[in-house]
Parts: C-alpha cells; structure tokens; sequence
C-alpha cells in the first residue's frame, strides 16, 4: 500500500476534538483576549464582539468566532483562491482543503532566526553575516531542505533594519524560500517589496508568497500592539496570514496536553476572528505550537518524549479537525550539541509528526532549545530526514515486486544475489545512505565513534567550497539592494 493510501496515527477522537472545540470556544465568549491595539480593538466591535476599550478586554461571542471557522473552512474547499500554500516559519501551510493522510512529499525547512552559531570549529558565538551566507549555502547543497528561512541572523546587522537584510539576503542566496522574521510593521513593506522583485510583481507575490512574516499570540489569551500591526500590515496588503501561538504546559497553560491544546485552540481562533474583521477577503489558518515547561529547568522545551503525542494530536486537530493542512516542529533538540541525545529527539520527532499527517517539518540545524544553529547538525538533521522519508514510503503489491518467478528460479536453500531483478530493485529499495553504514566489527571505520559527525563535517566543507548558480539576475539583486538601503535610511 502506498504511503498516501494510509491512516495516519491518530491521537483523538471525533468527540474528543469536539470536546477541545466547545471549550476553546468558551474560553474565548466567557474569559475573552487582552488586544493591545486600538485600531484591531475597532475591528472586532465591527465583527460583533464585546470590547472594553478602556480595559482592551475583547470577548467573542461564540457564533462570531463560529462564523470565522466556518468563513476559513469554506475558502480553502474554493480553488478560486489566490494562495494555495505559503511556507512560514517553521514549516508549509496549505490554504486548501487537502485530505488528512500521511504526505510522502513532506516538506523539510530550515530556520529559525537564530542569533548564535555553534560554528564548523566548534565554537558558539553570535552570529555574523557571513555565517548567514554560507548556511544557505548549505542549505542548497542538501537535497533534503525544502525550503528555508534564516538558519542565523547577523547580529552586526542593526537591530532596526534586521529582519529586511535578512530577507534580502534570503532572496539572494537561495531558491528554497521560506518565511521570514517581522520585528514590527514598519518591516513589511520593504520586505514585502524584495518579495514582489522575485515573484515579478504585486499580483505575482499575492499568488506565490514568500518572505511572509507573521503575527503570534503571547500566551496566555494577549494579542499584543506589535503582533497585532503585523497582522494588519500582512492583511492590507493582501498577503495570507496563519495566527500561531505558544502555550507553554506548566508555566503559562495547563501542564496536561487537552489543556495545553484547548487554551492554544483558543488564543489562534480569536487571532482567526480578528484576521477576518481586518479583511473579510482575508486568506486566513490557523496554527499552534505547543510545549512543556521542563520542570527542572523552567525552559521551554522542544523535544522530549512528552512532547511527541501533544505534537502529533496537535496536527490531527488542525489538519483533520479544523482542515488546515501544516507543517510542525520536528527535528528539535534540547541538547547544545549533536550526539546522541540530539539524534534520538531529532529522529523521533521527524517520524511521529509526519506518521499522524503534518505535510512537513522544521526547522532543523538547531541545537539548544532552537536559540543556537549547527551547521554539522544542519547535515546530520538532512540525512535523519532522508531516513524518515524512506521510513513512510509505502510498498507497492504487483508482479513485479512479488517476483514469484525469482522466487522460483532461487528455488530451496537458492538466493537470490546475482538476479537480474536483485539488480534492476536494490537501490530503490535500499537507502544504502554512506552516513547509516552495515558492516562487521573491526572492519573498515566501524568503531570510530565519530565517524557520523566526520563525515556531516566533510559534507559541510565540500559544499561550502563549491560554486553555486546565483538564483537571482544582477537586476534583481540590485533592486532588492536598494530596498535595503532605504530601509537603513528610513527605519529608525
């Protein structure tokens, strides 16, 4: 059976989802949000809720936030709609109705903005500008990436102009784009602009956005002024927005995962409802991401066994539930350095996302909690990833693949090495990857216990000394140029 004919694992049930549904709908009529923007305060006193512009208390009424879900639901079964997927942050989203499966074609990202580098010497340190060239080097010269944010983010870029020369530098170094980093507003347009000199246009970057940043929620139930004219930006200019959020198990949401996914149901719903009250025409998802507070550390964690089930029922509920089809975190690693540690989170948390049906992970090269990027995890992360997507691949039943005939000339105590059809198969069936090795003791490197990390090093290099086609024209590059020298002129 083909992997897209097969049941992904599924954490809840109908009435369980349900049950999540009702209360964050609750949530949201009885306790309400703090929306600490006066402009979205106005906007939802339009849509029908109850604001108290004195206290910036918003509570939605449950057939207003009904009617959003509804609204989203209904725009992603017309194919009529201008976007039909984005990649953002960590991950793709699909703004249509794509049936609930397990996806061989996932989607691999990179990312994450991160401000410190653990670099190929093996020294953690802030990131330079440098470091954010060559990681996309990297990032093209992995088969496995599909698209990619920024791995780091130079910190001897000011911080006011940042996020724009980071996209700029995204757009000139890689075809594999993702989402981007927005600090505030003022960000939007320019970055929006170097997204339109790729795509060839206004209309061409509605059709095909890239370069989105994004709007979250601060957990628990705020829609802070910063987030808030990001998403208003983004909407105005007719761009798709996905609300996120981060409740945080333990420390800011319920330390069970029913609680943890009820509170962030909520908070994206009303990001939802506002969304819609902005711009009715409005490409809308929703998205949460949520965690555990490590107990004995206060952090928030990014892996851990615990986080795998609350991870896989999250996307059931938004893609299977909801109808949002999206990426989730995967490969995440509490550790601060590659090893073993890092391997088994890493591993497990590609697997277990992609088997309960997320159409992609991200992002990978992260070490530490995702605050510091590896390049020789980036090239480990590719290989654990090119390991999972054999491990989903489904079988095909026929003829061919039964090989009775094979079977029969092998006869009893035969085998079947020198076949024809042992041939023509063993490397579409076989990874035979040069990173996962088979051999006996002794023999060759088998008991260098460093020989994985030897050879990420060793791709690391090679790529990064290679010469690579330029994705954009000379035209191109000098006119996102200049959008980033009006922004250094302009952004204060």
């Amino acid at each position: 059976m083909k992997s897209s004919q097969l049941e992904p694992l599924r954490y809840l049930s109908t009435e369980e989802m349900q049950k999540i549904h009702i209360n964050a709908v609750r949530i949201l009529e009885e306790i309400g949000m703090n929306i600490e923007h006066v402009k979205a305060l106005e906007y939802l006193r339009a849509a029908g809720c109850k604001v108290d512009m004195e206290t910036r208390r918003v509570k939605f009424p449950r057939a207003v936030t009904e009617a959003a879900v509804l609204k989203m639901k209904s725009n992603y079964a017309n194919p009529g709609m201008k976007a039909r997927r984005m990649s953002v942050r960590y991950s793709q989203v699909r703004f249509d109705a794509t049936p609930f499966k397990i996806h061989e074609d996932f989607s691999v990202s990179a990312g994450g903005f991160c401000c410190f580098i653990h670099d190929l010497t093996g020294k953690r340190r802030n990131a330079e500008l440098k470091d954010v060239k060559n990681a996309l080097k990297l990032v093209n010269g992995l088969d496995e990436i599909t698209y990619s944010g920024l791995p780091v983010a130079a910190q001897d870029i000011p911080v006011a102009v940042r996020p724009v020369a980071m996209a700029a530098e995204l757009a000139k170094n890689t075809k594999k784009l993702g989402g981007i980093e927005t600090f505030n507003a003022d960000q939007v347009q320019y970055i929006s602009e170097i997204g339109e000199i790729v795509t060839g246009g206004k209309e061409a970057h509605r059709q095909n956005p890239i370069l989105v940043g994004y709007a979250e929620v601060r957990s628990p139930l705020c829609f802070d002024e910063v987030m808030a004219d990001v998403l208003i930006a983004h909407l105005e200019r007719g761009l798709p927005q996905t609300i996120d959020t981060m409740p945080n198990a333990g420390a800011t949401a319920p330390v069970t995962a029913a609680g943890a996914l009820t509170l962030g149901v909520a908070e994206t719903l009303g990001g939802l409802v506002l969304g819609f009250s902005i711009n009715k025409d409005a490409t809308m998802g929703v998205e949460l991401t949520p965690g555990y507070c490590d107990m004995r550390s206060m952090l928030f964690g990014y892996a851990g066994a615990e986080r795998i089930p609350l991870l896989s029922a999250r996307v059931q509920l938004i893609s299977e539930f909801y109808g949002c089809p999206s990426g989730v975190h995967g490969g995440k690693t509490n550790s601060c350095v590659p090893g073993i540690q890092a391997g088994v989170e890493k591993g497990i948390s590609m697997l277990a996302p992609v088997l309960a049906g997320a159409i992609g992970f991200g992002t990978v090269g992260h070490l530490e909690n995702a605050i510091t990027f590896s390049p020789l995890q980036l090239v480990i992360d590719n290989e654990i990833a090119k390991y999972v997507r054999r491990c989903v691949r489904g079988l095909e039943v026929n003829d061919e693949t039964i090989a009775y005939d094979v079977i029969k000339a092998a006869g009893i105590g035969g085998n079947t090495v020198s076949s024809d059809h042992t041939m023509e198969h063993f490397k579409e069936e076989e990874l035979l990857s040069p990173f996962f090795d088979a051999c006996a003791w002794g023999s060759s490197n088998s008991l260098d216990k460093e020989r994985f990390e030897k050879l990420a090093l060793n791709k690391a290099e090679d790529i990064l000394k290679s010469e690579q086609e330029p994705p954009l024209s000379k035209e191109q590059e000098k006119a996102i140029d200049e959008v980033v020298e009006r922004a250094k002129r302009e952004l204060k």
